[in-house]
């Protein structure tokens, strides 16, 4: 299996749309009674925090990666 980069932000938007599903779903079977427009800021506020774990978690990665030094000229690996 090939590795990926974690994601942070798409992991929470997957969680907050599969808990909507599920409180909607428990509201159809009749489990409780959940008004319908209840859903709508759920979804609304989970894919905004969504997308500032995302951002946030890029500045993250663009901060670190600046860091490092490029392995050229004579860091790097001896020439053949």
């Amino acid at each position: 299996m090939l590795r990926h980069e974690f994601q942070p932000g798409r992991l929470i938007a997957g969680a907050v749309l599969t808990a909507a599903g599920v409180v909607y779903l428990g509201a159809a079977n009749g489990v409780w009674a959940t008004p319908w427009f209840a859903i709508i800021p759920m979804v609304c506020g989970g894919l905004c925090l969504a997308a500032v774990t995302g951002l946030a978690a890029r500045a993250i990665r663009r901060g670190r990666s600046g860091r490092t030094k490029p392995l050229t000229g004579r860091g790097g690996a001896a020439a053949p």
